[in-house]
Protein backbone atom coordinates (compact mmCIF):
# COMPACT_ATOMS: atom_id res chain seq x y z
CA UNK A 1 0.00 0.00 0.00
CA UNK A 2 1.46 3.52 -0.89
CA UNK A 3 1.41 6.27 1.56
CA UNK A 4 -1.15 8.21 -0.69
CA UNK A 5 -3.44 4.91 -0.32
CA UNK A 6 -2.77 4.81 3.76
CA UNK A 7 -3.67 8.25 4.23
CA UNK A 8 -7.14 7.70 2.15
CA UNK A 9 -7.91 4.79 4.31
CA UNK A 10 -7.34 6.72 6.87
CA UNK A 11 -9.54 9.09 6.10
CA UNK A 12 -12.12 6.74 5.37
CA UNK A 13 -11.93 5.31 8.71
CA UNK A 14 -12.24 8.57 10.09
CA UNK A 15 -15.37 9.43 8.10
CA UNK A 16 -16.81 5.87 9.46
CA UNK A 17 -16.63 7.52 13.08
CA UNK A 18 -18.80 10.53 11.92
CA UNK A 19 -14.46 12.52 12.18
CA UNK A 20 -15.12 15.75 11.29
CA UNK A 21 -13.52 18.23 8.85
CA UNK A 22 -10.51 15.81 7.54
CA UNK A 23 -8.02 17.35 5.51
CA UNK A 24 -5.16 15.18 4.13
CA UNK A 25 -1.81 17.58 3.85
CA UNK A 26 0.55 16.17 1.16
CA UNK A 27 3.62 17.04 2.42
CA UNK A 28 6.51 15.35 0.12
CA UNK A 29 7.49 18.04 -1.65
CA UNK A 30 7.94 20.26 1.06
CA UNK A 31 9.71 18.14 4.41
CA UNK A 32 11.09 14.79 5.12
CA UNK A 33 9.36 14.35 7.91
CA UNK A 34 6.91 12.33 6.33
CA UNK A 35 4.65 12.38 3.50
CA UNK A 36 1.26 12.75 4.44
CA UNK A 37 -0.86 14.38 7.73
CA UNK A 38 -4.12 13.84 7.90
CA UNK A 39 -6.04 15.79 10.15
CA UNK A 40 -9.57 14.94 11.84
CA UNK A 41 -11.63 16.70 14.61
CA UNK A 42 -13.94 15.71 17.14
CA UNK A 43 -16.68 16.93 18.82
CA UNK A 44 -15.68 15.21 22.24
CA UNK A 45 -13.39 12.93 24.05
CA UNK A 46 -15.40 9.52 23.89
CA UNK A 47 -15.76 10.45 19.59
CA UNK A 48 -11.78 11.21 19.73
CA UNK A 49 -10.57 7.93 21.38
CA UNK A 50 -13.50 5.87 19.46
CA UNK A 51 -11.97 7.15 15.99
CA UNK A 52 -8.50 6.85 16.93
CA UNK A 53 -9.04 3.47 18.00
CA UNK A 54 -10.79 2.34 15.14
CA UNK A 55 -8.38 3.71 13.18
CA UNK A 56 -5.76 1.78 15.17
CA UNK A 57 -7.30 -1.48 14.83
CA UNK A 58 -8.69 -1.58 11.51
CA UNK A 59 -4.62 -0.83 10.23
CA UNK A 60 -3.15 -3.40 12.54
CA UNK A 61 -5.52 -5.90 11.76
CA UNK A 62 -4.16 -4.99 7.97
CA UNK A 63 -0.51 -5.68 9.65
CA UNK A 64 -0.07 -1.90 9.23
CA UNK A 65 2.53 -1.28 12.03
CA UNK A 66 1.60 1.84 14.19
CA UNK A 67 5.02 3.31 15.18
CA UNK A 68 4.04 5.90 18.09
CA UNK A 69 0.96 7.11 19.47
CA UNK A 70 0.41 9.99 21.91
CA UNK A 71 -2.53 12.14 23.74
CA UNK A 72 -4.83 9.18 24.67
CA UNK A 73 -4.69 10.22 28.59
CA UNK A 74 -5.59 14.07 27.44
CA UNK A 75 -7.67 13.38 24.19
CA UNK A 76 -7.45 16.91 22.83
CA UNK A 77 -4.69 15.91 20.44
CA UNK A 78 -4.40 12.30 19.52
CA UNK A 79 -1.31 11.60 17.20
CA UNK A 80 -0.55 8.20 15.15
CA UNK A 81 2.62 7.68 13.69
CA UNK A 82 2.51 5.58 10.92
CA UNK A 83 5.79 7.18 9.61
CA UNK A 84 4.86 7.61 5.90
CA UNK A 85 1.29 8.99 7.48
CA UNK A 86 1.30 11.09 10.28
CA UNK A 87 -2.84 11.18 11.88
CA UNK A 88 -3.77 14.49 13.71
CA UNK A 89 -7.02 13.52 15.51
CA UNK A 90 -7.98 17.20 17.34
CA UNK A 91 -11.01 18.16 19.43
CA UNK A 92 -12.55 21.96 17.84
CA UNK A 93 -10.17 24.44 20.10
CA UNK A 94 -7.21 22.57 19.92
CA UNK A 95 -7.12 22.30 16.31
CA UNK A 96 -7.34 25.62 16.37
CA UNK A 97 -5.14 26.97 18.59
CA UNK A 98 -2.36 24.46 16.81
CA UNK A 99 -3.72 25.51 13.00
CA UNK A 100 -1.26 23.00 11.71
CA UNK A 101 -2.64 23.55 7.68
CA UNK A 102 -1.37 27.23 8.53
CA UNK A 103 2.03 26.10 9.53
CA UNK A 104 2.21 23.99 6.38
CA UNK A 105 0.44 26.43 3.65
CA UNK A 106 2.79 24.92 0.98
CA UNK A 107 1.20 21.34 1.07
CA UNK A 108 -0.87 19.91 -1.39
CA UNK A 109 -4.52 19.61 0.49
CA UNK A 110 -7.33 17.39 0.02
CA UNK A 111 -10.51 18.06 2.12
CA UNK A 112 -12.45 14.65 2.62
CA UNK A 113 -16.52 14.82 2.16
CA UNK A 114 -18.76 13.28 4.30
CA UNK A 115 -19.42 11.77 1.01
CA UNK A 116 -15.88 10.71 0.63
CA UNK A 117 -15.30 12.99 -2.49
CA UNK A 118 -11.73 13.98 -2.51
CA UNK A 119 -11.13 17.56 -3.49
CA UNK A 120 -7.83 18.60 -3.79
CA UNK A 121 -6.85 22.56 -2.84
CA UNK A 122 -3.71 23.51 -3.97
CA UNK A 123 -1.65 24.69 -0.88
CA UNK A 124 -0.65 28.48 -1.00
CA UNK A 125 2.54 30.24 -0.54
CA UNK A 126 3.18 32.04 2.11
Amino acid sequence: MTSKELANMISQLALEKKGQDITIMDLHSISDITDYFVIITCGSDIQTKTVANHIEKTLRDEKITLYHREGMNKLNWVLLDYVDVVVHIFRDETREFYALERLWADAKVTKVEEDADLRVVPGKSN
